[in-house]
Order: structure tokens, then C-alpha cells, then sequence
């Protein structure tokens, strides 16, 4: 009789997938900080333009231990938080109802089409005029820029969904909230999933613009700041700072998408 694999066993079972998802991505990481070491020890650029590795992590350090490190990606995550979701929300909804609907996409998809091209950047000034530098104007900015990239993955995923399972589910007697939890949800999931990662990412290059155009905490702020001091290390630190967020964001959101959306690649 086989016997059993220990508490142990079964931890290394299931984690044995991850790792083998993680070696490859941290030979990147260790590939890029190789060339990084060894293009700012060349002396290939100047050593106050190019700090290395070393540098950066001691400037982070720095930034965590006066607590601005704390204060600025508390107020970096809340507004590109509450951005992403109500971005979310509303691209997603819209989403769905334009790829459900022929005639509703008929009239929304070209008003979209024009916004899209129109990056939130160019509309800081519109913003703070209207809502001045507060929140407000901030959180707008992010939503807005999730809002059209979320609507289109979803729009284009629900669109996707073949016609005939719904009318299949509609012979059958299924009413309309069964025929969109049963059927168009969990065929247009992946294509869910998909636009809140992409969303998400777009919710950070949104935040930079957002914090560019008025601010006093903030990642974007302290990079704006730390370039007038022409204090690199420092700006290094923090757009290092911004692509882990970005990282983290998307590792989470395809957790959610293995868990609870498994038919998906992702």
C-alpha cells in the first residue's frame, strides 16, 4: 500500500508549478540586473546619470527610512485604486452591454473610438480646470483612461460569445439572468480577466499623469521632485517602485483568473 506524502510533500506538489512559472522570470530579473551592474560600472554613461544597482537599493532604503517611501505609495495606491475600480466597473458594465446588444455598440462604439485615441495626459489641464487639484480630478483621470481600455476587451470578448449557445439557452426557457450568469459570463470570463490586467496597467501609466499634474504626495510627485534635484538614484528607486506595483498587480489578478476563471490561459 503506497503511503500518503506528508504535510511537506504536498506543499512542494503544489508550489511546484509556481516555481517553475517563477525560475524563468528571475533569470530575466537576474539578466537585467547583471547588465544594469555592468553598464553603470563601464563608465559608458556618467555615474550621476546611470546609478547602479547598489545605489538604487541604497536610495529606496533611504526614502522607506524618512517615511516618505510610506506616505507616497499610500497615496499612489488609494487614488490609482479607487480609480481602477470605478473604471472597472463602468468599462465592464458598458462592456457587456455593447457586446450584447448590436444597437446599443451601434451608438457607443464610435463615441469610444473617438476617446480612446485621447490619452488622460492630455487631459490634465481640462481636469484640474474643472475640478482643480484635489482627488477628484485624479481618481477621473484613472477611471477614465481603465474605462476605454477595459470596455474594449470586454466589448470584443462578449461580442466573441457565439450566438447560437445563447439561443440555445434561450430555447430552452432560460431566463435572461440565468442566460448571463450561465452562458455570456463564463464565455467572455478570460476576456474579463484579460482587461482587468491590462486595465490595471494602464491604471499606473494614468496615476503618473494624474500625480504630473498636480500633487503634493505620490510616487509620480516624488520622481517630479527628485528630478529637479537632479537626484537619480532616487528617481530610479521610484520607477522601480512603479514597475513592482505593476508586477504585483498583474501576479494577483491572474491568481484571481487561475482561481476562479481555471478554463482560462492564463
Amino acid at each position: 500500500m503506497q503511503a500518503s506524502p506528508s504535510p511537506a510533500g504536498r506543499t512542494l506538489g503544489r508550489l511546484g508549478p509556481a516555481l517553475g512559472r517563477l525560475g524563468p522570470a528571475l533569470g530575466a530579473a537576474g539578466a537585467v540586473l547583471a547588465l544594469w551592474y555592468l553598464l553603470a560600472r563601464s563608465g559608458a554613461v556618467a555615474p550621476g546619470l546611470l546609478p547602479s544597482p547598489a545605489d538604487t537599493a541604497a536610495a529606496l532604503a533611504d526614502s522607506a527610512r524618512e517615511g516618505t517611501l510610506a506616505t507616497d505609495l499610500g497615496a499612489s495606491l488609494a487614488r490609482a485604486g479607487q480609480g481602477f475600480a470605478l473604471g472597472a466597473v463602468i468599462g465592464g458594465a458598458l462592456g457587456f452591454a455593447t457586446g450584447y446588444l448590436p444597437r446599443l455598440s451601434a451608438a457607443v462604439t464610435p463615441v469610444v473610438s473617438f476617446l480612446r485615441p485621447i490619452p488622460a495626459v492630455a487631459l490634465v489641464p481640462l481636469a484640474t480646470a474643472w475640478f482643480g487639484i484635489g482627488e477628484d480630478a485624479k481618481r477621473l483621470l484613472i477611471a477614465y483612461a481603465v474605462l476605454l481600455a477595459v470596455w474594449l476587451y470586454v466589448h470584443d470578448g462578449v461580442s466573441r460569445v457565439p450566438v447560437s449557445h445563447l439561443r440555445a439557452a434561450r430555447s430552452l426557457g432560460a431566463p435572461l439572468h440565468r442566460r448571463f450568469t450561465e452562458v455570456l459570463l463564463p464565455a467572455a470570463a478570460p476576456a474579463l480577466l484579460a482587461a482587468l490586467r491590462y486595465g490595471a496597467s494602464v491604471a499606473l501609466l494614468a496615476l503618473v499623469a494624474a500625480e504630473l499634474g498636480g500633487a503634493d504626495s505620490g510616487l509620480a510627485y516624488r520622481l517630479q521632485v527628485d528630478g529637479q534635484f537632479l537626484r537619480v538614484d532616487r528617481m530610479f528607486a521610484g520607477l522601480l517602485v512603479l514597475g513592482l506595483l505593476g508586477v504585483a498587480a498583474d501576479l494577483l489578478l491572474a491568481a484571481v483568473g487561475r482561481r476562479w476563471v481555471h478554463w482560462s490561459a492564463s
